[in-house]
């Protein structure tokens, strides 16, 4: 079960290097379908749906920041070019 894990404090560590692992990677999933969704709403050019999809892809994306699974700059990377690809349809 454990990768060569036999000291008690190691086992914990792959324990809980695991689920941190799972949080991460399902908060990561919601970060990219909230991205999926803008895009989408911009490839429809659909201004309304694409500002509506904005607005839950900047709150997923900053509490994903604050969370520490992505950093604060790749977080506002990410807001920049989806808030400027939604601005291009004005």
């Amino acid at each position: 079960m454990y990768a060569l894990a036999n000291i008690k404090s190691a086992k914990k560590r792959v324990l809980v290097n695991r689920k941190k692992a799972e949080r991460n990677k399902s908060i990561k999933s919601a970060v990219k379908t909230s991205i999926r969704k803008v895009e989408a709403a911009i490839e429809a050019k659909d201004k309304e749906a694409a500002s509506a999809a904005l607005l839950n892809a900047i709150s997923t994306i900053d509490k994903a920041a604050s969370k520490g699974v992505y950093h604060k700059n790749t977080a506002a990377r990410k807001v920049s070019r989806l808030s400027k690809a939604v601005n291009t349809l004005a």
